[in-house]
């Protein structure tokens, strides 16, 4: 009875020990997931299933690349570029003088339709070297004050365009709303004047959720340094359209922006005049300005990526299959580390 008695205390101190241990120890808890032992599925990738699958693909992206390519195809555009000749001979020498300068800065231009463009046409100006995507320039800008009336000395995070004299806010404030393009365009077509409709040209989410339609712009654009267009001050946020594309800041440095729609046909031939007021500095930056005038498919704009990346890609598989015999030894040697990968695991 006596010697028993160690042997038990050892192993009450012993299963203890283990406890502890456990309740220590960082090794998670045994499950199939922990373990990796749920079940999987491990396809091995044999030469007549890969090219099987590679001729699905290029039956299925043909038809699609094609049908994309002639979309785009079907979209008419116009591109002027206007920046240097709307710079009178005289003052090429000094472009920032003379945007900066009081001078009349009309131009004239004239414009020529290819083919036949169908109503909506959507006028954009572009702009090329402008990094609306810097990151101090996107987060000059108050979301908060776009929104609320009462937050509109929300201005922190707006400087150095947050206030103007006695510290009165601008609204909006941020370098953003301060550069606003003001370029400003009119058609002329057979002698008379095309309306451009400059509603609905940005997003219902934008009107609807971003800008407020009790908060009207206050104190803007009144500083020493004019940046880009005045604002209506008898018109809420929510209804000043031109503000709201431009506030929609680009990913890119070349960049479009809606700029109206003509809701007239052209016919081929026809001849559009063009009367432009050319405010806005690019010259600073050494950057371009051009008048987009351009229809829409079903697939959008006009872009050439999407067919050209399918048939790409189709290419890319006929290739493949047309040389099943260079490629056998490959797929084997895949079919092999695939296979000693699936034992090892298993």
């Amino acid at each position: 009875m006596n010697s028993s008695t160690p042997s038990s205390s050892a192993a009450g101190a012993g299963s203890a020990d283990s406890t502890v241990a456990r309740r220590n120890s960082k090794r998670p808890k045994y499950s199939r997931f922990t373990q990796q032992e749920l079940p999987a599925c491990k396809p091995i990738l044999t030469p007549k299933w890969v090219i099987s699958t590679f001729l699905l693909v290029s039956i299925v992206f043909i038809p699609i690349g094609v049908v994309s390519l002639f979309a785009s195809q079907d979209v008419v555009e116009i591109i002027d570029r206007y920046e240097s000749d709307c710079i009178p001979i005289g003052s090429r020498n000094d472009k920032v003088g003379f945007i900066q300068s009081s001078e009349d800065k009309t131009c004239n231009r004239t414009l020529r339709v290819p083919k036949n463009m169908k109503q909506p046409i959507y006028v954009y100006y572009q702009l090329d070297n402008f990094y609306q995507n810097h990151r101090r320039y996107v987060k000059s800008r108050s979301d908060q004050q776009l929104r609320n009336r009462g937050s509109e000395t929300n201005t922190d995070a707006c400087k150095p365009e947050d206030a103007v004299g006695n510290n009165l806010p601008i609204v909006p404030c941020g370098l953003i709303a301060w550069s606003l393009f003001n370029d400003t365009y009119r058609f002329t077509h057979k002698n008379q004047n095309l309306t451009i409709n400059k509603r609905g040209i940005s997003w219902k989410s934008d009107r609807d959720r971003k800008f407020g339609k009790e908060v009207y712009p206050k104190n803007f654009q009144i500083g020493t340094l004019i940046g880009g267009a005045r604002l209506d001050t008898s018109k809420p946020l929510s209804e000043q359209e031109d503000l709201i594309v431009w506030m929609r800041t680009a990913a890119l440095p070349t960049f479009r922006k809606l700029y109206g729609k003509i809701e007239k046909d052209l016919q081929e031939g026809d001849v559009i005049h063009v009367t432009l007021q050319n405010n806005y500095n690019t010259y600073s930056f050494n950057g371009k300005k051009k008048l987009v005038l351009s229809t829409s498919s079903w697939l959008g704009g006009k872009n050439d990526f999407i067919g050209i990346a399918y048939l790409t890609a189709t290419w890319r598989s006929i290739i493949f299959v047309m040389e099943p015999k260079s490629r056998r030894s490959l797929m084997l040697s895949v079919e092999t580390v695939q296979v000693d990968t699936a034992l090892f695991l298993s």
